[in-house]
């Protein structure tokens, strides 16, 4: 089952967070400047988390992961928005 989460992060190495960056956009939608949607499994989940462990200093940097529940749910009832509403990114299957 996929679940929707919310990842946010603070990396103050140009570096790192460009990995971090980088390792995001793989594997969901860019929101807002540090801040990420993705919809992921169990695995998917595991793996991402330990990418991201090896990228950042785990003294320095830090990454919030907010599971939002189940991505077959409506987002809108977990997203709300004050100002410009959220659009998700319209995808193309290419077979």
């Amino acid at each position: 089952m996929r679940r929707r989460y919310l990842v946010t992060y603070d990396v103050s190495d140009d570096k790192r967070r460009t990995g971090v960056f980088t390792t995001l956009m793989g594997n969901g939608d860019h929101v807002q400047f540090s801040v990420f949607l993705c919809e992921l499994n169990d695995r998917e989940l595991a793996e991402l988390k330990g990418r991201l462990a090896q990228t950042v200093n785990q003294r320095q940097d830090q990454i919030i992961i907010l599971d939002l529940g189940a991505a077959e749910h409506d987002l809108k009832a977990v997203l709300q928005c004050l100002g410009k509403a959220y659009e998700p990114p319209s995808r193309i299957l290419v077979v």
